[in-house]
């Protein structure tokens, strides 16, 4: 995970993701009363700013500051933070903490999830959704490296004393050059009790 490679990636395209939220983080937390949120590797900021115009107050931290000047560009409603996730600490509780397609090393992303679970307010809820393990081969996209890719039954281990609301393997709809393909995806979400 190299910060000059991920300033370059978001230098070279307007948009590297787009600029609506990820289709399970719109379809789950849409109907949730805003509260305070963290978005957790925000990049460009797509969720954190859709969170925000639901009335959400939102916090999103990324280690890329070209990332965080194009989120900082279209919305002065969240707080952007360059930093990164791994070491990046707070004082704060939250409603609503959000991890989107992080994809670390097992031991790294453990330890950023324990410490989301141990920022939730509560009644918080922890809301994950990465790449799955089975994406390689069953689905499309993404990263191909294993060790990188989320299983369902792994992250429900790092959980402890949160109540689980849902845990799966999803497929996300994706349209390429070659028509509809579909990625599988990670989805778990828990509260804080």
């Amino acid at each position: 995970m190299d910060v000059a490679e991920w300033d370059e990636r978001y230098r070279s395209h307007d948009h590297l993701w787009s600029v609506t939220p990820n289709l399970f983080v719109a379809d789950r937390l849409s109907g949730m009363a805003p509260g305070r949120g963290l978005d957790l590797a925000a990049g460009e900021g797509r969720n954190a700013i859709w969170l925000a115009s639901l009335g959400w107050e939102m916090t999103a931290v990324d280690f890329s500051e070209v990332a965080i000047s194009k989120g900082k560009a279209q919305s002065e409603a969240v707080d952007f933070v360059v930093a990164d996730v791994r070491t990046w600490e707070t004082e704060q509780s939250f409603d609503l903490v959000l991890i989107a397609y992080l994809h670390l090393v097992p031991g790294d992303y453990e330890a950023i999830v324990r410490r989301a679970r141990d920022w939730l307010a509560p009644g918080g809820e922890l809301f994950l959704i990465g790449h799955d393990v089975s994406n390689p081969t069953d689905g499309w996209g993404g990263p191909q490296y294993p060790e990188l890719l989320w299983d369902v039954s792994e992250v429900l281990g790092w959980l402890d004393g949160l109540v689980i609301v849902e845990a799966e393997v999803v497929n996300r709809p994706v349209d390429t050059d070659e028509g509809r393909k579909y990625a599988r995806d990670t989805l778990v979400r828990a509260r804080a009790a």
